[in-house]
């Protein structure tokens, strides 16, 4: 039935798949929002855990909503069955090296296993809620806890919110309220952004009526390609590769020439400055030093030689750059820049796992067939 197939552009690009109330990217305008709220304002003056709690219910939080919930997410990261299931990634890994992102993706299904977790197909709203709650809530134990090859992970602090007991758990070292602020922007800003790969990918297994955990796990697969969540860390390669300010242009001319990207510049749906990269370019700039210094000037000239190399284009640094340097400068290894990113993602994910679940039909697309003839 070829004659009904519908063309659409590689990569589907421009093409609206489903509805949404969750977030919306306006690419020609420079802004994105979270529901009705812009999400750079948000990730300006909001907790991590008020902006959570707006995505997977649809509203800030009062007082007394985000103290339960706080309380919620406590819980879910005290369990004991998410004590269990670390200490057997960690302890069965043995002398193999297991990755924070190759370890949790182990661990959800883990975890679903262990706390009977069911389909969303047969679950009510509420149940679901609390599983995708639970989930989202484990992501930052874990991927600390598989980082430090640690069977339990560092205790939580009272006093401190996930942002901060995160940087805690992967660093050792309680963080001050300037690197929390930091991290909470960059976070609040991660969370969401239309129907990414990883974003559609979750929506797609949701589709078919599986656990949270299955549509976290496959979601969490399409974020590890180095096209999609794994530009930070390859955005401070560059910096490091470069060295000095004299090889900035040299350096870029010669891989613009060859063909290659430049990690951390041009984005798929923003044809102006990327918001998110704005944001976080201010918080840098707030930490200030030599590796501020060098960003902003690498920046400068490789935007300077894409818009003389490339013109009409207009690209630009994305949100990958300036956080690579914002989480560098907050204490994270570069290891953990991907998974750092994860923990942000995996909040947006769960609200879109929500909102499909209520769909009830599958996403089922066709491709056409352009291969050999059946053979006679």
């Amino acid at each position: 039935m070829d004659d009904k197939l519908i063309d659409v552009p590689r990569g589907l690009s421009g093409v609206a798949v489903a509805e949404t109330t969750i977030s919306d990217v306006h690419g020609r305008e420079g802004y994105y929002q979270y529901g009705a709220h812009s999400a750079i304002e948000l990730a300006r003056t909001a907790s991590f855990e008020e902006v959570w709690h707006l995505l997977v219910t649809g509203r800030l939080p009062s007082e007394p909503e985000l103290a339960a919930f706080h309380a919620r997410v406590r819980a879910a990261q005290q369990s004991p069955e998410l004590g269990r299931v670390i200490a057997s990634l960690v302890k069965g890994a043995g002398e193999a090296s297991v990755t924070p992102l190759a370890g949790l993706k182990a661990a959800w299904p883990l975890l679903s296993a262990a706390r009977g977790l069911r389909p969303v197909y047969d679950l009510d709203e509420n149940a679901r809620l609390a599983d995708a709650i639970e989930l989202a809530a484990a992501a930052p134990v874990v991927l600390a806890a598989v980082f430090r090859g640690a069977v339990e992970p560092l205790p939580l602090r009272d006093d401190r919110g996930l942002v901060a007991n995160y940087l805690f758990q992967v660093t050792g070292e309680v963080p001050d309220a300037v690197h929390e602020r930091a991290l909470s922007a960059y976070l609040v800003a991660a969370m969401d952004h239309g129907f990414n790969a990883s974003t559609f990918t979750a929506r797609v297994i949701a589709s078919t009526g599986a656990d949270v955990a299955s549509c976290l796990a496959g979601a969490l697969g399409a974020l590890s390609g180095p096209l999609h969540g794994g530009a930070p860390a390859r955005a401070l390669d560059s910096l490091d590769e470069v060295g000095t300010p004299e090889r900035i242009e040299p350096w870029v001319r010669e891989q613009l020439a060859a063909g290659r990207r430049i990690m951390g510049f041009g984005h798929a749906v923003y044809r102006t400055v990327d918001p998110r990269s704005a944001l976080l370019k201010e918080v840098a700039r707030g930490f200030g030093g030599p590796r501020v210094e060098f960003a902003l000037r690498f920046e400068e000239t490789v935007e300077r030689l894409l818009a003389e190399l490339k013109p009409g284009r207009a690209l630009h640094a994305n949100v990958e750059f300036y956080a690579a340097v914002v989480m560098e400068l907050c204490g994270l290894p570069r290891e953990m820049l991907t998974p750092t990113f994860a923990v942000a993602r995996t909040i947006g994910w769960t609200a879109h796992v929500l909102e499909q679940a209520r769909d009830g039909k599958i996403i089922r697309p066709s491709a056409r067939y352009v291969g050999p003839e059946l053979a006679a």
